[in-house]
């Protein structure tokens, strides 16, 4: 007769009892990642780092910059001064104090101007694949980072000279360094913990809310390093709220949002993954990650608290916007990893396989020449091949145009030698695009002689010179007449003539 073999049995409230029952988030515990060859490791960050960097590349120089994108090249093209001068109220001059670091290296260029969101995404995929290998599996990494990177959301703000790919990759890091700090902790894991939410911080303030993520896995899973992470998160938020508090008490928006409507609502999933049928997919395969063990919890408190926070915030002030929440979709992506490495390899290709075929339209026009909803460049070609010397151009002030980029269509895509002239701005241009320029108060006297005129608009105008402002619009309905208008995607042209003034 033999002795039956012992059963230990897990005490109860032990975490090896409670967080991940099935032995999913031990990967780098149990060895698994280390014991995987060199090979496999390598694989693990490039696969998905190359995938995005090559869908990141990939004409990014076709589309024209939109309205959002010539600030950028405004604040690049000001002079330090007048860019240092912003940090007292901008919200995005963080952001143009790297690009223009980067602009003295690699010109001004549109795909130069992407460049640093090209490179930020990469590396964010290469994390996103690290950073799931070693909470689940090496093959969960790969999954995870591939898609990441096929999500047509990602290869369009790749391709964006917008401060969101940093801010997405600043997400990515500051929650690997999270993981790391309360599984080890050590004062100096929380300070580069610290350091990374600071970047989040002034790269989107509104990311900050991943913090209230962070707090409940910390809270629900890690609770003795809850102190140090919560004075952790608390320096690291000092910077954004130092430049947020005098940018609010001044009255200045931090971005165009508004509350969230039940249109707007709906057309979230569409914005935050390329294609609505995508959210859908992701979303299933989330439901199917759970339930919350720790590696799950983490990722989920990060796609989801942030959005519903952001919602609850939006029913008292006007910030609802879905790009602000973009810095979620690694966690989505990961979260839908998780899911698919439970079926045979031939079912999560074929699923990897459908969600690219899903988003191959999408991707195709986020490429094309007004795929980021401004056909900019197209416009200053219009004005380009029918501009006459003595042409003048006028621009909008009034509404949203007021603090327009408008005139930045102008300044970056047409030669100073092909340019119409601006009639009636008074003192140096201004191209940051956030503050107005100073136009001329005599705005007869400033028109002149002038027989041909060009008006350049945001959005597709029915009337092009209605709601032009003021005194401006009295004085271009009686002295002009349109005589030709285009519309290109997201803008309005027109060409207007004196009466007495043949074409």
């Amino acid at each position: 007769m033999t002795d039956a073999d012992t059963i230990v049995l897990p005490r109860l409230g032990s975490p090896e009892a409670t967080e991940d029952p099935w032995g999913e988030g031990h990967g780098e515990a149990s060895g698994e990642l280390a014991d995987a060859t060199g090979r496999w490791r390598l694989a693990v960050w490039l696969v998905p780092a190359l995938l995005m960097s090559v869908l990141g590349v990939v004409r990014a120089g076709v589309p024209g910059l939109g309205m959002a994108e010539l600030a950028t090249w405004g604040g690049v093209a000001s002079p330090w001064r007048d860019t240092l001068s912003t940090l007292r109220w901008d919200d995005a001059a963080p952001y143009h104090l790297l690009v223009r670091a980067w602009a003295e290296l690699f010109g001004t260029s549109d795909l130069a101007l992407r460049g640093p969101s090209v490179l930020a995404m990469a590396i964010a995929a290469a994390l996103v694949a690290v950073m799931a290998a070693r909470m689940f599996a090496p093959g969960t990494g790969i999954l995870a980072g591939v898609l990441f990177a096929l999500l047509p959301t990602s290869a369009r703000y790749a391709q964006e000279a917008q401060p969101y790919a940093l801010t997405l990759l600043a997400a990515v890091l500051a929650t690997w360094l999270l993981q790391s700090a309360v599984d080890r902790p050590r004062l100096w894991r929380f300070g580069l913990y610290a350091a990374t939410v600071a970047l989040l911080g002034l790269c989107n303030v509104v990311a900050l809310l991943l913090l209230v993520g962070h707090g409940w896995t910390v809270l629900a899973f890690r609770r003795p390093a809850a102190l140090r992470w919560l004075a952790a998160a608390l320096v690291g938020a000092l910077p954004a709220a130092g430049l947020l508090w005098p940018a609010t008490q001044s009255g200045v928006r931090l971005a165009q949002a508004a509350h969230p409507s039940l249109s707007a609502l709906a057309a979230t999933p569409g914005t935050l993954f390329g294609v609505t049928a995508l959210g859908v997919v992701l979303l299933v395969l989330a439901l199917l990650s759970l339930p919350l063990r720790y590696p799950a919890a983490v990722f989920t408190a990060w796609a989801v608290v942030p959005p519903l926070v952001l919602l609850l915030v939006a029913q008292a002030a006007p910030i609802w916007r879905p790009e602000f929440m973009l810095f979620t979709l690694p966690a989505w992506a990961t979260l839908g990893a998780a899911a698919l490495a439970r079926v045979r390899v031939r079912w999560s290709a074929g699923v990897l396989v459908a969600i690219a075929v899903l988003g191959t339209p999408t991707q195709l026009a986020v490429r094309s020449p007004d795929g980021h909803q401004q056909a900019t460049r197209q416009l200053a070609e219009i004005i380009e091949g029918r501009l006459q010397p003595g042409d003048g151009v006028v621009y909008a002030t009034a509404g949203r145009e007021a603090a327009s980029v408008a005139r930045n269509v102008v300044a970056h895509y047409l030669p100073a030698d092909r340019r119409p002239r601006d009639v009636l701005a008074t003192g140096p241009r201004r191209v940051d695009g956030r503050r107005p320029v100073v136009e001329c108060a005599d705005v007869a006297g400033c028109l002149g002689d002038t027989r041909r005129l060009w008006v350049v608009r945001l959005d597709e105008q029915v009337d092009p010179v209605q709601a032009v402002g003021g005194v401006k619009e009295q004085l271009l309905r009686t002295r002009y007449r349109v005589a030709q208008v285009w519309r290109p995607a997201g803008l309005t042209l027109a060409l207007l003539v004196d009466e007495r003034t043949d074409l």
